[in-house]
């Protein structure tokens, strides 16, 4: 399923989406993401411009090669797609930001896009399955705005548990905004994935 986390890029299978580093060719696919207003609106940026975006790129690819890792940013890509070189391209990503040595914070997008085809779900799954069963974390938590409605669906259908709101959270794009904490216990996991 995975490479180990400590010996090289990492790359995670999903059931419709392939996880992995992301490399300086991902601008495109990077600035559709963070550079479309209707999805970073519910992120914790600013939207990005062309710029912003290659630089961001440029310190996620630096941050792969870091060891020991303490950030796992890995680009979401199709497994469906009906020509192999629309597999590669990126849709998304996911971040998984270690906090503690067993902590670990989610956050991940989908371009507007590829939304509403299972990308988020098969891609948080996945990570999620990295981040309790190869790195062996005990904690992971999503913050989510509260205006994101698929964000706070795909995180309580999964298993998470509502914590709270964090008031004034976030300011991006020139406004405050609360957002939603969600954790998620190994032990939850596990027994999820037995279900």
């Amino acid at each position: 399923m995975t490479t180990r986390h400590d010996e090289g890029p990492v790359v995670l299978h999903g059931r419709i989406v392939r996880l992995r580093e992301f490399t300086l060719a991902d601008l495109d696919g990077v600035r559709g993401v963070i550079g479309d207003n209707r999805v970073a609106h519910h992120l914790s940026f600013n939207t990005r411009n062309a710029e912003q975006a290659r630089e961001l790129l440029h310190t996620i690819v630096e941050q792969a090669r870091a060891r020991p890792r303490s950030e796992f940013y890995l680009a979401i890509t199709p497994r469906d797609a009906d020509r192999a070189a629309d597999n590669d391209r990126v849709v998304g990503f996911t971040r998984l930001q270690r906090t503690h040595p067993y902590s670990g914070r989610l956050v991940y997008a989908v371009a507007h896009a590829h939304q509403g085809r299972g990308y988020a779900g098969d891609a948080v799954r996945t990570l999620l399955d990295f981040a309790f069963g190869t790195l062996r974390l005990h904690r992971i938590t999503a913050a989510v705005g509260p205006d994101n409605r698929a964000g706070l669906a795909l995180v309580e259908n999964i298993g998470f548990t509502r914590e709270g709101v964090l008031r004034d959270h976030v300011h991006a794009n020139g406004a405050w905004r609360d957002s939603v904490l969600f954790s998620l216990l190994a032990p939850e996991w596990r027994r999820s994935r037995e279900d």
